[in-house]
């Protein structure tokens, strides 16, 4: 049987609490999750580990994934993510046992789809458990006095929003589970800070620092040495088994604001000023003026102090000089076309050669049927060109016979019938191409893109609600908590060397006072991996990447080197969005939109680069193999340069 809660619908005004009461000094909170495509059994681990634990965050839900989530929908799919079953089958039995919060985002463009899957996941394990649910809702507006709402906007429109709906949720059901809409990434962990530790609306210092430990957390194992390791850097070469238990990240914060970021002691990866410093800066745009729905940050003056190999205080967070947002980023879905592409491989002598012919064909016969079809067309070769930032030529008279390469083609269209000509005409290769070619794979697929507007906060509504399951039967749940539990013991993997001694070895770990300030010599020509380390992601179609010096005293040197003139000329090879043959391109993209912006972030020495339609479109319709760019931090970083005197 369920129980159910009446729903209460509010606008996005921001409004302050009454009377809010503190109810930690401190509260604890983990990411269980920091992208859709992450490990369930990392988030159990972390709970199991970690008995401090209130809350844990699982952040499943990019544009990308919306976008696919609202296809899945309109084709008569879930709009919620599916794997929401994997994960709460795994969690439930623990976090329920010890009184954990698991709040989601994986209700994405139907959360009381994902509310009624986990109540039934809950009650195949019989387990009594309370359901809330935050999201959008939409009501006319006309002014005749009755708000008819909807949960899905047409053409499937949803806003960003901020804490209040999730906190107002704690208030009134204090939850199990929490499943929410698309809800800004840092809300999702602020909104248990304001809820547990007082805090009000118009307390900007300490929303501030909220913001920015949720903006670290999530990012998931990325904050604690997860997309960080590079053999290639010293200052970054973590071993192999040093990787294999990863642990999520938690954090702990007062009620005054102060901020520990955690890893669990004794698990592998990193967890340092670099590790930090890298998601601090990933995707922030200006980092003056970090745009939360709850409060604009500025992250220039945030720092980082290692405590130990496991734990680093967080300090420095803002409101910025214009700190109250008073409009909201909504999310528009548009058709932007049919993707066809096609892959195939060549090995062996003049591999290269091959591929060009197999090009050259392909596009032949696409303008054969669909004149001017070749120009919707991308291509490259994976293991020679694949990320766009060199020229072919350069590499032909090198290429060694005995390589293998891939060759991708892939086209944008408006019409599906002719991203499907694509498809068969690359097929036609098996017979009609150069010799030795296998290992087609093809596709096709309508894109969606989604476009942005600013809208204000008093049009935006949500939403809040509650379900409750009641088990005739709970003596399973102790069998389920325990299998579970042995399970995971079961699976902890042993660490040879210790995570400690392996960063001790390698001097990824010391102490303030064991820093080794030595550095690169003046006038020396060296990579830019010998000076700095770099993380790239994207919003929308731009680039963001990040360049932070392995010391100091080489930040003002940096700002030398890397102008607006330096970094357009890096990456003006990925203007040539739409070459029409390998060795001959033609400009996608109009070398006067790119614009460069670069901040400086005292607070940790280093620099944020923000580069302006750059990105064929962005994620969701780019032709490119790495869609995010976010290969483009090491080809930044392998550009020679000379430290100024």
């Amino acid at each position: 049987m369920e129980k159910q809660s009446f729903e209460e619908m509010h606008d996005c005004l921001i409004k302050k609490r009454i009377n809010p009461q503190r109810r930690k000094d401190k509260v604890y909170i983990g990411c269980g999750a920091g992208f859709g495509g992450d490990r369930p059994m990392a988030a159990l681990k972390l709970l199991n580990r970690v008995k401090e634990i209130n809350y844990i965050v699982l952040e499943c839900l990019a544009e990308r994934t919306l976008a696919e989530r609202y296809q899945a929908m309109a084709s008569g799919g879930d709009g919620y993510d599916s794997n929401i079953s994997e994960w709460m089958s795994l969690l439930l039995p623990l976090a329920v046992d010890r009184g954990i919060c698991i709040i989601t985002n994986m209700g994405a463009m139907d959360p009381l789809g994902a509310r009624e899957k986990v109540l039934e996941i809950a009650s195949s394990l019989g387990i009594c458990v309370s359901v809330a649910v935050a999201h959008e809702t939409f009501v006319n507006e006309s002014g005749s006095g009755s708000l008819p709402e909807k949960l899905v906007m047409e053409g499937g429109i949803s806003t960003y929003l901020g804490a209040a709906p999730i906190v107002a949720c704690l208030e009134r059901y204090q939850p199990n589970v929490i499943i929410t809409s698309r809800v800004a990434d840092a809300a999702l962990f602020l909104a248990p800070m304001v809820y547990e530790l007082g805090w009000n609306w118009d307390d900007l210092e300490l929303l501030a620092q909220g913001s920015v430990a949720g903006h670290l957390l999530e990012c998931g194992c990325q904050l604690t040495g997860g997309y960080f390791m590079h053999p290639a850097d010293k200052h970054r070469n973590l071993s192999f088994t040093n990787l294999l238990d990863l642990s999520l990240p938690y954090a702990e914060i007062s009620f005054s604001g102060e901020v520990c970021i955690m890893k669990t002691e004794g698990s592998g990866g990193i967890l340092n000023f670099s590790t930090c410093a890298e998601q601090l800066l990933y995707e922030v745009g200006d980092p003056s003026a970090y745009i939360t729905p709850d409060v604009v940050v500025d992250f220039r003056g945030v720092s980082f102090q290692p405590l130990s190999s496991s734990k680093v205080f967080c300090s420095g967070a803002k409101p910025s000089a214009h700190p109250f947002p008073d409009k909201l980023l909504q999310l528009i879905p548009k058709h932007c076309g049919w993707k066809g592409w096609g892959e195939i491989s060549y090995g062996g002598y003049e591999c290269v050669k091959r591929a060009k012919a197999a090009e050259f064909l392909v596009r032949s016969w696409m303008e054969e049927t669909i004149p001017g079809a070749s120009s919707h067309i991308l291509s490259y070769i994976i293991g020679l060109d694949s990320l766009k930032a060199t020229s072919i030529n350069n590499y032909l008279s090198t290429w060694r016979a005995s390589e293998d390469i891939r060759l991708r083609m892939d086209g944008l269209f408006q019409e599906k019938k002719h991203a499907q000509q694509l498809v068969k005409e690359f097929t036609a290769l098996y017979t009609n191409g150069p010799a030795g070619g296998g290992g087609i794979s093809s596709a096709v697929k309508k894109e969606i893109v989604l476009e942005k507007q600013l809208i204000g906060r008093e049009h935006v509504f949500w939403k809040i609600g509650a379900k409750q399951t009641e088990v005739g039967e709970l003596k399973h749940q102790e069998h389920v908590f325990a299998d579970v539990t042995k399970a995971c013991i079961s699976n902890e993997p042993a660490l040879t060397p210790s995570p400690q001694e392996d960063m001790q070895k390698t001097g990824l770990y010391c102490s303030s006072s064991e820093i080794d300030f030595s550095a690169v010599s003046s006038g020396q020509k060296v990579p830019l991996y010998s000076i700095a380390h770099s993380r790239a992601g994207d919003k929308g179609n731009d680039l963001n990447f990040s360049i932070i010096p392995h010391f100091p005293q080489d930040f003002g040197k940096l700002k030398l080197i890397i102008t607006p003139q330096w970094v357009k000329g890096v990456v003006s090879v990925l203007l040539d969005a739409s070459p029409k043959a390998i060795d001959e391109t033609e400009k996608g993209v109009n070398e006067d939109d790119v614009k460069v912006e670069i901040y400086e972030v005292e607070g940790i020495q280093s620099l944020n680069v923000v580069v302006r339609n750059i990105l064929d479109g962005g994620v969701n319709c780019s032709r490119r193999i790495d869609r995010h760019g976010k290969c483009i931090s090491d080809l930044i970083l392998c550009q020679h340069v000379v430290l100024p005197l």
